[in-house]
């Protein structure tokens, strides 16, 4: 069977790794010059098992009605004459329902529990290196508040099959020395022992080495103009290079994996996705104090702020801001993240060397992504991560590449069926 992969970012990526290791001849096209440079490229770098709970709880309205007119607030609407982004922001209310939470929440978990597992095992079989620590994540926690819930949310955590521990300030501190910096500020911590971190731009890169070698094809700087159509039935799509020569690339079947791009490609076809881009921050310095820079990954609960080791370097990702397709970065937004880093690890990095980031993350309301049939005869999607790109890649492309060959996929996740 011939594949054909458009887009090598994680998704992508992946998909196109499994689908090769089951006997598929596999090309990925896109239009960046390599692989893993748009929102794959400089993530928060969490593997983030222990927090399959969605944007979109019970919680979130009234807490983004408390960060309204906030411009560094975690999750910021940026209300547009944009139909699209009204839908999305109903739909995402409606996903806030309880029973709606609890069953996206229990599918995100599935999916990630599969995903690291599936990460493991290739990572042992391969021997791909990425920056990696498997020290697990630190939820951090100020107020005693939030530290009273914990429990609860433990006993949940563990209700999904992913472990965690409670752990006191003084103990969070024995996990992560450079904690101490935060003095009577930490109330308490939760320590997602199923987690992981690690450099995805650098895994993504690694593993289109790893598939090239075992025969996937990529061909960078290409543009998908839209899906070649044959007496009603797709037979491939017609695409640009970067001299601007057309051409058409067809395939048994197609896998799109274009992020936030998706609902764009697909529309021409009168598929409707329900992905909208939420433009998220990262910046990321080279430490100069080993001693004051952590090296466990960080959660800040409160502010939705991560912080990972990668290598020598810190990187510090957050906020979400729904505001189009818009690329330009706000200066208020990665000022946030810089005040976030100076105040807790003072002395850790060069902040004159911070290197600044946006990305469009493709988000569904319910933050649980679109895998298997489109619904289009030969067309398959993987798309729609949101947040969990990092945490969900490896078992999102694993699981397309089962429904592709006709196998079921593993996890107790909604994989989507064809119409």
């Amino acid at each position: 069977m011939e594949v054909l992969v458009i887009g090598a970012g994680l998704a992508g990526v992946t998909s196109a790794w499994y689908l090769a290791q089951a006997g598929c001849k596999v090309t990925v096209v896109d239009r960046q010059p390599g692989p893993g440079l748009e929102t794959s490229f400089a993530n928060g770098g969490q593997i983030s098992v222990s927090h399959p709970e969605p944007w979109a709880n019970p919680s979130a309205p009234g807490t983004i009605l408390r960060w309204l007119g906030r411009e560094d607030a975690p999750l910021l609407f940026r209300l547009r004459a944009d139909a699209a982004q009204w839908r999305w922001g109903l739909s995402f209310l409606r996903e806030c329902l309880p029973r709606r939470a609890a069953r996206n929440t229990a599918a995100v978990a599935s999916l990630a529990l599969y995903s690291r597992h599936q990460l493991r095992t290739l990572r042992q079989e391969t021997g791909i290196r990425y920056e990696s620590r498997e020290g697990g994540i630190l939820h951090l926690f100020e107020t005693p508040a939030e530290a009273a819930r914990l429990p609860e949310r433990l006993e949940a955590l563990q209700a999904l099959g992913i472990e965690g521990r409670i752990l006191s300030p003084d103990e969070a501190v024995a996990v992560e020395p450079a904690l101490a910096a935060l003095g009577p500020r930490l109330a308490g911590a939760l320590h997602g022992l199923d987690d992981e971190s690690g450099n995805a731009h650098l895994f993504c890169r690694g593993l289109a080495t790893l598939a090239a070698d075992a025969g996937v094809r990529f061909a960078f700087g290409v543009r998908v103009n839209k899906f070649d159509v044959v007496h009603g039935s797709l037979a491939g799509v017609r695409v640009f290079d970067e001299a601007d020569r057309s051409g058409v690339m067809r395939a048994d079947a197609i896998v799109l994996a274009a992020g936030s791009y998706s609902a764009e490609l697909v529309r021409p076809l009168g598929l409707k996705l329900p992905i909208y881009p939420v433009k998220g921050y990262s910046i990321t310095a080279p430490v100069i104090d080993r001693g004051l820079a952590p090296r466990v990954s960080l959660t800040d609960e409160s502010r939705r702020v991560v912080c990972s080791r990668l290598g020598q370097h810190l990187r510090v990702a957050g906020t979400a801001e729904l505001n189009g397709f818009d690329l330009s970065p706000r200066p208020e937004r990665s000022a946030a993240l810089v005040r976030w880093l100076e105040e807790r690890f003072p002395g850790a990095v060069d902040l004159g060397q911070i290197e600044h980031w946006c990305g469009l993350r493709p988000a569904t309301p319910s933050n649980v992504p679109l895998i298997g049939p489109s619904g289009i005869d030969k067309l398959y999607l993987n798309t729609g991560h949101g947040t969990l790109g990092w945490t969900l890649a490896c078992g999102s492309g694993r699981a397309i590449a089962d429904i592709v060959t006709g196998r079921q996929p593993e996890p107790a996740f909604p994989f989507l069926k064809a119409r």
